[in-house]
Formats: structure tokens, sequence, C-alpha cells
């Protein structure tokens, strides 16, 4: 399904020249590179500052599709270079959109990072990356990167989920699939509330997979002040420990967000924001050549101060280790 299936904000040009204005403004000022931990103080200050067109723009998801696709940035293949072979290699390549990103996300929430993965970034680079072909990460490229909630073994994980589309020549999609839009029967969500099963740390977190605490058990559907939310991450859940009800259902969940399940190809500039909460998002596979034009995004993540979508007993959680870093305003 084409970039049709999510709803569309699309941005006028004021609003694009002065996010693209201050992204450079801000560039220009810490020395063109974006991983500056200095540069995002001055992020979260231009963004408290934006007009009320982007703030329109950046309004909490509100439909339930739980996703929208921000349209309407300018983006040159030929400026932004070829895409990197790893995120390792990635360096400051298209900085200017780090901070277009950062200023999204800031304006969005707080943008968070974690200290364990690509090296505490608050901007992530995602590409394909040799040796990686089939692993259940952004690096993978030969299966299918299995639909999940972002994060979801860590109770620090972001409420939003940005990702800007830097090269997609072959249109290759990413799949998002909302809870608010399955159906379940009322015994199969009841299984679903109850803590059976853990959320193992992914093929991201090497440190994390080390660590030594108990797995705690957690719900997979939360029933929320704003409706039922979830927490969802088959590739890394052992469920071949639980009840045979508790997988039944698990399957039947599985089977219906594969029903509703939509596929978004972004185009170059266009910033793809999901729930991470409502929503899971994968991507299909595809068969990388590591010259140069392969898909690229760029991702980053924000936490709604104040939002109670989870259950409060995830306050108690160990996170295996792994300490996210949140940038304040």
């Amino acid at each position: 399904m084409p970039t049709g299936a999510a709803p569309i904000r699309q941005l006028d040009p004021h609003a694009v020249d002065e996010l693209t204005r201050t992204a450079r403004k801000i560039l220009a000022e810490f020395g063109s590179s974006a991983t500056r931990p200095e540069l995002l103080g001055r992020v979260a200050e231009s963004a408290a500052l934006f007009s009320d067109p982007i703030r329109e723009h950046c309004r909490p998801v509100d439909t339930d599709d739980g996703l929208f696709v921000l349209r309407g940035l300018p983006l040159d293949d030929a400026d932004i270079g070829p895409t990197p072979a790893s995120w390792a290699t990635a360096g400051d390549r298209a900085a200017e959109w780090d901070v277009i990103l950062l200023l999204l996300t800031a304006a969005m929430g707080h943008p968070i990072a974690w200290a364990g993965q690509q090296e505490g970034r608050f901007v992530h680079n995602i590409v394909p990356s040799p040796g990686h072909e089939t692993e259940q990460t952004g690096a993978s490229s030969g299966v299918l990167l299995s639909p999940h909630t972002e994060d979801a073994f860590h109770p620090g994980r972001a409420h939003l989920l940005l990702l800007a589309c830097m090269r997609n020549h072959d249109a290759i999609a990413t799949t998002a699939a909302s809870i608010r839009k399955v159906q379940l029967a009322d015994d199969d969500i009841e299984s679903l509330t109850r803590p059976e099963l853990p959320i193992l740390p992914d093929d991201a977190y090497a440190e994390a997979q080390s660590f030594g605490g108990v797995p705690p058990k957690v719900p997979t559907l939360w029933r929320s002040e704003t409706g039922t939310t979830l927490r969802y991450d088959p590739a890394y859940t052992p469920l071949e420990t639980a009840s045979a009800e508790h997988r039944a259902a698990y399957a039947r969940l599985t089977a219906e967000l594969e029903r509703v399940s939509v596929a978004v190809s972004l185009e170059p500039g266009e910033v793809l924001v999901v729930d991470n909460d409502l929503v899971v998002h994968g991507r299909v596979p595809f068969q990388a050549r590591y010259d140069g034009t392969d898909r690229w995004l760029k991702r980053a993540s924000a936490r709604l101060p104040g939002r109670r979508s989870r259950p409060p007993a995830e306050r108690e959680e160990h996170g295996y280790g792994q300490a996210a870093l949140v940038a304040h305003p």
C-alpha cells in the first residue's frame, strides 16, 4: 500500500523555510556536527519558539491509525552523499537532517537516546549492513523485520518514533499496524493483559542481553485511560514458556495485526511519525546492494511527559541495565 495508506500532514512553504533555516543556524553554531551534547539544549529552545503552523503539524497522533506522514521537506539525493555502509561509518553525513529531525522530535516531546545503542546518539542512521542481513534489527535486509514495539524490552521506551527517509529508490515499505484497529474476543484481551511472559533485549543491545537480572514478565496489552495500548515483540518473546491459552491469544493478536497492517513506502524528505504505544512497525525484506544507493532512514525517539499509557508496574522493572538519555527542554 502506498504512502496514501497513512494520514498526511503537509508542511506549507513558510513552515518548511522556518524549519530548515532554524536547523542551518543551529548546525552552523555547533560546527556542522549534530552529535555535540550542548546542541540539544539549543534544539529545545528553538523548538519552543516555533510558529503555530509547525506546532499544529507536530500535534499528537490523533487517529486510530496511530501514525502520520509529515510531507513537504525538500531533499536532494546528490547532496546527502552515498548511503553509509553502517551506522558506525555514517559520521555527520546529512547532518542538517539530524537537526531537522531533532527539532521535530523536540516539538513533539522530549528526545531520548540509549547509552548502549549507536554510542548514545539521539539520531540513528538505519541502513543495511553486511553481515547483518538476517538479524531482527534495523541493519537487516534479507528477512522480514517482524512487526514490533520499538525497544519493547524497556520500561523507558519511547512514546513516539520518527523515521525520516533519506533514500528509498526501491520503494521499500515500512509496515505498521494499530492495536486500535484489531478485533479480539474479550477472553483473548483478558489473557493478554496478564503479565505472563518477558520481552528480552533485541540484538541491538548486546550489553543488555548479558544482564544478569531475572527478566520481568510483562503484559502484552493494557487498558489505558484513552484505550488499549500494546507492548509487543514476538521475535524476542519466549512464547514456548507460556500457557496454551496465552499462546493461542497471542497468535490471534498476531493474525489481527497482520490483517490490519498497512505498508508505507516513504519518499525522500518524508517523516513517518509512529505512536509506539499503539502501533507495531516492521519492514519488508529487500536485496541490499551495498553500493551507496540502498535505503537510508534516520530515526529519532521521544517521550511524552505526563502520558499515562502504560501499567504503573513498569516503573519497577530493571530495564536490563540499560540507561535512557533524555533531552529535557
